[in-house]
């Protein structure tokens, strides 16, 4: 349980990242929304057994982690944590898919196994996207993006609640975790009916705790609206940003580039 609680509360370094300055930090949390979501739309729509069409999608969160300064290494720690979500969905496809769909010389590749990779890349890509798009931009902002653009409020508010304070609730459940461990021996203490009893005092914590945070805001004088100190502006390069990945998108879509570029060496070569 520490180690769960020390990975998510971790995740709050995602938007101490995004008070960095590099050109990507700089541009309008709109255009990197739009330009994020189609990304995901375009990698999603692909079908299951695509490998080869799914490559050139790298480009896009590898150019937001270089542009802006982000840490490679810490990106890919917290890809790697949520891989077996993405591992255990496609893991039973080799046993359900087994027609032979291609052959890498001898050796026969069942539509599973393909299937399998295409999943596989696919959490890579988006995952990517999504946590290079909070470094460089803050959760904050993105959902006042998504307000701006006509997300209803009660929605972008909630969301951005769900992000903040999801780190309180992990704190409260490690608190007690730690509670308990400290008052018994050995196994003793941590049967299903105990479980059961922790979950109904995490609730009454986690109720009691809102309410109080709730106070405090209203205290503070939130109305439901998020506010930020950097107030949103569109200019030319955002423009030039959102136009310019959109129409690299449908292409990447539209066309197998490795496949076009494959055959047109092969052809040079022959």
């Amino acid at each position: 349980m520490a180690k769960i609680a020390s990975s998510f509360l971790d995740i709050s370094y995602l938007d101490s990242l995004s008070r960095l300055q590099s050109p990507i930090h700089r541009l309008d949390p709109r255009v990197k929304v739009i330009a994020t979501a189609l990304y995901l739309i375009s990698v999603v729509s692909f079908g299951k057994y695509e490998i080869t069409g799914l490559i050139p999608f790298f480009v896009y969160p590898i150019v937001l982690i270089a542009l802006g300064d982000l840490p490679l290494v810490y990106l890919l720690k917290k890809i790697l944590i949520a891989a077996p979500f993405a591992f255990f969905i496609g893991m039973f496809n080799p046993l359900i898919d087994r027609a032979v769909v291609m052959h890498l010389g001898p050796i026969g590749i069942s539509g599973g196994w393909i299937s399998f990779v295409s999943i596989m890349l696919r959490f890579v890509l988006t995952v990517g996207a999504v946590l290079a798009l909070i470094a460089s931009t803050g959760f904050a902002s993105i959902c006042m993006s998504l307000e701006k653009m006509g997300v209803p409020n009660v929605f972008a508010v909630q969301l951005l609640f769900l992000y903040r304070y999801i780190f309180v609730l992990i704190d409260e459940a490690s608190r007690m975790v730690r509670a308990r461990s400290l008052r018994v021996f050995e196994k003793r203490g941590m049967g299903f009916s105990v479980f059961i009893s922790m979950i109904g005092q995490l609730l009454l914590r986690a109720l009691d705790r809102a309410q109080r945070i709730h106070r405090a805001m209203r205290c503070r004088g939130f109305d439901g609206e998020i506010r930020m100190t950097r107030p949103l502006a569109f200019c030319r390069r955002d423009g030039v940003f959102v136009l310019g990945w959109s129409a690299l998108f449908v292409l990447m879509r539209l066309y197998d580039i490795p496949q076009w570029m494959g055959e047109r060496i092969t052809g040079l070569i022959g």
